[in-house]
């Protein structure tokens, strides 16, 4: 018989709705100020930074989408923005016809340059900058492991 509660005890509770703030209103408050300065949004932003660090800036579709979290037809739509904006380049992979590669063009990394610096401020100012270093390394440990074990929750 499980004699615990099927209920969050109070320190669970503070803990889960604080968390529940941050998943929800940190992207909201990114997408604001990507939105306001440079008029794209935290997703969009995600996807120039994650081809901007692959090697060769590109990266298949299907690969970039998981990274990104994303679903391929909502990858896609933002793919066909930024094809139009000349931000990035799509073509059959080579080593493999089934799949497309996505390649940042100059014009879409020089996008990223001018969106940094602001973008970044904004992200210390509302995640590093309130946390010691004592704090940043427990909570990188703690998100860590919850996202581990949430991404072998999805693979299932």
């Amino acid at each position: 018989m499980n004699t615990q509660s099927p209920w969050l005890d109070d320190d669970q509770q503070a803990l889960w709705q604080a968390l529940l703030t941050v998943v929800i209103a940190l992207p909201a408050a990114l997408d604001r100020q990507l939105q306001r300065t440079s008029s794209i949004s935290n997703f969009e932003y995600g996807v120039l930074a994650r081809l901007s660090m692959a090697d060769q800036h590109t990266m298949r579709l299907s690969d970039l989408a998981r990274d990104c979290d994303s679903t391929q037809p909502r990858l896609s739509k933002v793919m066909d923005r930024f094809e139009a904006r000349d931000w990035v380049g799509r073509r059959p992979d080579p080593e493999d016809g089934r799949y497309t590669l996505a390649t940042l063009t100059d014009t879409g990394r020089q996008k990223l340059v001018e969106t940094a610096p602001e973008h970044v401020a904004q992200v210390k100012r509302l995640v590093f900058d309130p946390l010691t270093a004592a704090q940043r390394r427990h909570l990188g440990v703690a998100l860590t492991r919850i996202a581990a074990t949430v991404r072998q929750e999805l693979d299932c």
